[in-house]
């Protein structure tokens, strides 16, 4: 590929909207177990995150049904702290706030993980980034592992007294955005070869983790639940994926490829949207 097929090396991930049943019961777990803000509000939409960086979206669908775990659709949203004590404080409020939703944690080499499940089954990843000079890559693709990680143990090293009182999380982003899909290689074909990311480990059969600038992935895609899964319904869960480009021509330039292999894509003059190959809405924009 050449650097006109590939996004931008500063591309990142806008907020991830979620269509769900019971918008107060989702707007009371993000809002007081993970202690974000309500940033916007209307009858059926609230906007979730930290100061004035939207990570979140709900939007109430109460007309849908759930998908089957079976489906294509959501695996998680990460969402990337800026220190190991920020990342404690937040991992302590929703343990403490809403203890059975938490499902794990990992040490993945380039980060530290935890994982939670929102009460509408929707998965959610709390994250911290080890700098980049100590991660490791070979043969062009980056080294992660699965190791294990002891929550307490990262509490006790990281949480500050102030923290337990009044949490303070600093700076936080949508890191990345991990799918389930039905394949692997089309999903290589279509967010490597025509979206433009860079792979940065594949799992043949398994996962594809993709990222733009170098970074360990700005999305993930892995058939661990939903091998062969097709186009989905529409149903709860999963309303939309943000990826945020550089500029506008940053933007204009993915257009016109986008138009070259015939996807689609839906543009407003501000943005451009168009489905994946199981229909899960993504949506571009520019920051400037």
């Amino acid at each position: 590929m050449t650097t006109q097929d590939l996004l931008a090396a500063d591309t990142s991930m806008g907020p991830v909207t979620l269509l769900v049943a019971d918008l107060d019961a989702l707007t009371a777990y993000y809002r007081d177990a993970f202690a974000l803000s309500v940033l916007d509000a209307t009858a059926d939409t609230m906007t979730l995150g930290r100061d004035t960086t939207p990570l979140i979206i709900l939007r109430a669908a109460p007309e849908l049904v759930h998908a089957s775990p079976r489906d294509a659709g959501l695996f998680h949203t990460a969402i990337l702290f800026d220190s190991e004590a920020a990342l404690a404080a937040a991992v302590y409020s929703v343990a403490t706030k809403a203890p059975g939703t938490f499902t794990g944690s990992s040490d993945h080499l380039v980060s530290k993980a935890f994982y939670f499940t929102d009460p509408e089954g929707n998965g959610v990843e709390l994250y911290w980034d080890r700098d980049r000079t100590q991660w490791s890559w070979t043969h062009g693709q980056i080294e992660m592992s699965t190791l294990f990680l002891d929550p307490n143990a990262f509490l006790q090293e990281h949480l500050t007294p102030e923290a337990v009182d009044a949490p303070n999380f600093g700076d936080a982003v949508v890191g990345h955005v991990h799918l389930s899909v039905g394949d692997v290689a089309t999903a290589k074909e279509f967010y490597v070869d025509r979206l433009g990311f860079e792979q940065t480990i594949a799992i043949p059969g398994s996962a594809l983790f993709v990222s733009a600038g170098g970074y360990h992935h700005h999305m993930a895609m892995n058939t661990w639940n939903s091998a062969g899964a097709g186009r989905r319904a529409r149903t709860l869960g999963l309303g939309q994926v943000d990826i945020v480009v550089p500029t506008a021509d940053d933007l204009g330039a993915l257009g016109e490829r986008m138009q070259h292999f015939g996807l689609g894509a839906r543009d407003d003059g501000q943005t451009l949207s168009f489905d994946d190959p199981w229909a899960n809405l993504i949506r571009v924009t520019s920051a400037v």
